[in-house]
């Protein structure tokens, strides 16, 4: 067979897994995971509704909470209902370029969530440290630009995978090891060098996470720095309290990369299991918390959403 053939050389179809090791326990698994991915699209069209429609929540923390909502419904709804086939359904076959369109969604989404939550942090720090010109600051084209920037970014850097992964042979089996096409499930079934996709990988998600991470830590610096020199006992608990719900969505989005990253490399024995529950919580947890969060926390949105029952109850 000539190299050109094997460069282009992919299967129809992928077989997905579903979690390894844990196939007779899929439908019990099922029901966690369809509870979490209805609270996340309840909870997150609902905030999407409730700033879309009262206009006092025309504010740049609240475009940046709408921004953080939609993503948060394509980063589930890209893995979700498929997974929830396997589960339910057996479902397993997953068109080549459809895995590939999932994987693209899924990586890029990832990558948009961990932005939106540092331009999150910055709104915070000029909102505390700069109240003065918050506005003046914050202008709707600065959030415009922000918004193109992040998406920018994203595309940029998850845009060669799928083209990366086309030129390879794939000689080790259709099935994928996995509830979803993961970056690295894929190359682990391709032939030749997958050298480059290995380091690429590694390094876009390092770059993401520590870069991104270091500015929201040093953003928090400044906004703590900030906070400590205000008179009051009273005024210091209110400006914190304008942060306690981004810090829950930060935790909530950062806390099950880190436990995924330190299993990797220090529980390196761990059953694959463990891995792939690991890697779906990661997607379920932050689209399911983050509505949860701000709803409680936020007081024109809770109000806002009170009121609306309270309507419906008349």
């Amino acid at each position: 067979m000539s190299a050109s053939n094997i460069t282009s050389t992919h299967p129809a179809v992928f077989l997905l897994v579903g979690i390894p090791g844990l196939e007779h326990l899929h439908i019990w698994i099922s029901i966690p995971f369809c509870f979490a991915y209805t609270v996340a699209l309840l909870g997150n069209c609902t905030l999407l509704f409730v700033i879309h429609s009262d206009t006092a929540l025309h504010e740049p923390m609240y475009f940046f909470l709408a921004m953080l909502a939609a993503i948060d419904l394509v980063l589930s709804s890209t893995t979700l209902p498929k997974m929830l086939a396997i589960f339910w359904f057996r479902d397993r076959e997953i068109n080549f370029h459809a895995c590939l369109v999932q994987m693209f969604f899924l990586h890029s989404f990832s990558i948009m969530e961990s932005a939106v939550l540092l331009a999150m942090a910055f709104d915070r720090y000029v909102a505390i440290c700069k109240p003065l010109h918050y506005t003046t600051v914050l202008t709707r084209q600065l959030i415009t630009r922000i918004g193109m920037a992040i998406v920018g970014r994203a595309l940029a850097l998850v845009m060669p995978v799928p083209f990366l992964l086309k030129r390879f042979y794939y000689c080790r089996g259709q099935v994928i090891a996995h509830c979803y096409c993961e970056h690295m499930a894929v190359v682990r079934l391709a032939c030749g060098d997958t050298r480059f996709n290995n380091i690429y990988g590694i390094a876009v998600a390092m770059f993401i996470v520590v870069l991104d991470l270091l500015f929201v830590t040093l953003s928090y610096i400044f906004i703590l720095q900030a906070v400590l020199q205000l008179a009051s006992q009273e005024a210091r608990h209110k400006a914190f309290g304008t942060c306690v719900s981004h810090i829950g969505a930060i935790l909530a989005f950062y806390t099950p990369v880190v436990i995924s990253s330190v299993m990797h490399r220090v529980v390196r024995r761990a059953a694959p299991h463990v891995h792939i529950l690991l890697a779906i919580f990661y997607l379920l947890f932050p689209p399911m918390l983050n509505p949860i969060i701000y709803g409680v926390k936020t007081k024109q949105i809770r109000d806002h959403v009170l009121s609306l029952f309270q309507r419906k109850g008349v």
